[in-house]
């Protein structure tokens, strides 16, 4: 995950993804502000919002590594040593876990959907380098948009019962550690409902095909039950794992080998990379069904 920082900087700043335009391009040359005409933003450049996006992303990973109760060698470091404990207390092993999770229950739908003959066209970019500017912004946007608009709100709205502007603030960053949730039957439903809008949102948005929209949803359920149960730094990694992360590495196969981005994913170097986010994925699986039968046993003892 960290090496995709500088390269995305990199591609962004100081390579030839973006051919005849680089990062000095007002934004207000971007179809979406012109079709919008938010000429305000004038002075504004393609390279000032991958900064901000950037430096958002790196300041959250960097939180995330450090709490909010263990950092990530100490939650690590016995997983790595074979002696079994719980993962709890660090933002980066969730959203790692869950990521992984997404990555593997994404293969096995492509699969499925390939069987009976639908198939996920991804959408096509007119120009690389403001291509990977908007898989580096969207996690930001949807995050806010799907997560804290209509998951947090919501959820301080149900679960609250008082009016208080601090707790309105904590609860937006982490739901379930900052509201008193007895019975998370509402949340749970809010989360799902919320998922499947966010998968239908990618297909009605004419970027991706209809068959994006089972991966999309089953991706929205999830990162919005991460935002639930371990908060906003958890569920904006991962998605950012999704897009920035994987297009940073994509990009980079692309531009040293001089060829399309939808060639790049069939590279040695990216299948690789998948192939390690699989395992991780079978093991973030069975450290989740460790971790349910240990707190079932916990219950029968108690």
């Amino acid at each position: 995950m960290i090496l995709s920082f500088p390269i995305g900087a990199y591609l962004f700043f100081d390579s030839q993804i973006g051919k005849s335009i680089n990062y000095g391009l007002p934004i207000t040359e971007l179809d979406i502000i012109k079709r919008y005409d938010l000429q305000f933003l004038q002075g504004i450049t393609i390279g000032d919002v991958f900064v901000v996006s950037w430096a958002t992303f790196l300041i959250l990973f960097v939180i995330a590594t450090l709490g909010p109760k263990k950092n990530f060698l100490q939650v690590l470091s016995p997983l790595m040593s074979g002696a079994y404990q719980s993962q709890t207390g660090n933002y980066l092993i969730h959203a790692i876990k869950w990521f992984s999770i997404i990555v593997v229950l994404s293969g096995i739908i492509d699969a499925v959907q390939q069987s009976i003959g639908i198939s996920i066209t991804p959408p096509t970019f007119d120009n690389d380098l403001t291509g990977f500017l908007g898989v580096s912004t969207a996690p930001l946007i949807e995050e806010f948009a799907f997560r804290i608009l209509l998951i947090g709100i919501p959820l301080f709205l149900l679960y609250s019962h008082r009016a208080s502007g601090k707790l309105f603030i904590k609860s937006l960053w982490n739901p379930s550690d900052n509201l008193p949730i007895t019975n998370s039957k509402k949340a749970i439903i809010l989360i799902t409902v919320i998922g499947v809008l966010f998968g239908a949102a990618h297909i009605l948005s004419d970027q991706w095909s209809t068959g994006k929209f089972a991966q999309a949803a089953m991706a929205g359920i999830i990162i919005g039950w991460v935002y639930y149960r371990y908060g906003f730094a958890a569920s904006l990694l991962i998605h950012w794992a999704t897009n920035y992360m994987v297009f940073a590495y994509a990009y980079m196969v692309s531009s040293i080998n001089e060829t399309k981005i939808t060639e790049s994913f069939s590279q040695s170097l990216v299948q690789t990379i998948e192939m390690i986010l699989v395992l991780c994925g079978i093991l973030g699986i069975t450290l989740i069904i460790l971790e349910y039968r240990k707190n079932r046993l916990v219950e029968n003892l108690n």
